[in-house]
């Protein structure tokens, strides 16, 4: 497959219109409206993640697995399957086919990392 460039304009559209989105849900909305106190910063955060992630600007220094563990009474697989739905509908709506099919791809990626990551949080913390 012929890769589709990507350019930090497309994620300055991307980001916002997918988190409008997802807070306009009637599921994933309450929820990421409750743990985000300021969406203006958090989104220049996501932001900075996609471009780190898919442009290798380096641009991200947080902890991602970090954050959302301190969210895992929500961290469901139903959760992100809707997540994931979302962000494909939004990707193939505004990026050309395979920019999209990258953006998928690598949030599906992340999001089986994330799950993971958060199961092995509650399986310790039922341990200990």
């Amino acid at each position: 497959m012929t890769e589709t460039p990507l350019a930090d304009t497309d994620l300055a559209r991307l980001i916002p219109a997918f988190y409008a989105r997802v807070r306009s849900d009637d599921i994933l909305g309450p929820i990421f409206d409750k743990a985000i106190d300021d969406w203006p910063t958090h989104l220049e955060k996501l932001q900075s993640f996609w471009s780190s992630i898919m442009l290798a600007s380096g641009r991200y220094k947080g902890q991602p697995m970090a954050a959302h563990v301190r969210h895992a009474v929500n961290m469901t697989p139903e959760n992100f399957a809707r997540w994931l739905m979302i962000w494909r509908l939004t990707t193939e709506e505004l990026l050309p086919p395979g920019a999209a099919t990258q953006m998928r791809e690598k949030a599906d990626r992340i999001a089986e990392s994330l799950q993971l990551g958060v199961q092995f949080y509650r399986e310790r913390k039922a341990t200990s």
